[in-house]
């Protein structure tokens, strides 16, 4: 498979490099140095995926997502940056980013995320690398939450029982259905020790008021977030 990948970078021997090492593994690579001369291109020429170098003249990557989102939501984005703040990240993520990189980066890893972005896009991985939820961002994955000023490794039972929420984001989750997803032979402890992961998820998640684990009495959860009920 050609693989077409759009790089829109400022620095000229970051981007030709990368250029030239995409194209020897078999990609067809394309760069620009700027994000309008990106979006102009994008205009013209569909791509499979882009790779987004944050701070550049004339317009960021940001703005240059921002309108990707709109035009072309299901383009993968992978953003460059040689900031590590934690803002810059999350304000990535929210813009629709699938993943992102801080310079300086290997460019055998980004072909490797480039591969797994594109095979979950294909339909052949289901779980997304990111989860935006409120201020966090969840990484089933990596079985991490964080924000700006706070990270946690999760455990196994409380990334998978935290997905399956989100998967029902707004409806009633039924205790009996949560425990034959994520419990073997469920009973009275397993019941027990839910109510535990839900106490610690909730802990995890206190510090942003727009997010709740409601309990709905003698039938099991719901989680909200910003108030959205279905």
């Amino acid at each position: 498979m050609n693989i077409k990948v759009l790089i829109a970078e400022d620095d000229p021997d970051v981007g030709s490099l990368l250029c030239g090492y995409l194209q020897l593994n078999g990609f067809t690579a394309v760069l620009r140095p700027d994000g309008k001369a990106a979006w102009e291109e994008l205009r013209q020429t569909s791509y499979d995926i882009a790779v987004i170098d944050v701070m550049m003249p004339l317009e960021d990557g940001f703005t240059l997502a921002g309108r990707i989102r709109q035009a072309l939501p299901a383009l993968p984005l992978i953003f460059l940056t040689a900031r590590k703040l934690k803002e810059d990240v999350l304000k990535g993520l929210k813009l629709g980013a699938d993943d992102y990189m801080t310079k300086p980066f290997d460019a055998d890893e980004l072909i490797q995320r480039m591969h797994n972005i594109l095979r979950r896009v294909n339909g052949q991985q289901d779980q997304p690398q990111f989860l935006i939820i409120g201020r966090y961002v969840f990484e089933p994955q990596n079985l991490r939450l964080s924000s700006e000023d706070y990270a946690r490794q999760l455990t196994d039972k409380e990334a998978r029982l935290l997905a399956y929420l989100l998967e029902q984001q707004g409806r009633i989750v039924k205790r009996a259905d949560a425990l034959a997803a994520l419990w073997e032979n469920p009973d009275f402890f397993s019941g027990r020790s839910m109510d535990v992961f839900i106490s610690r998820l909730r802990s995890y998640l206190a510090a942003d008021p727009n997010i709740a684990i409601e309990n709905i009495r003698g039938v099991g959860f719901r989680l909200n977030i910003g108030g959205s009920v279905q």
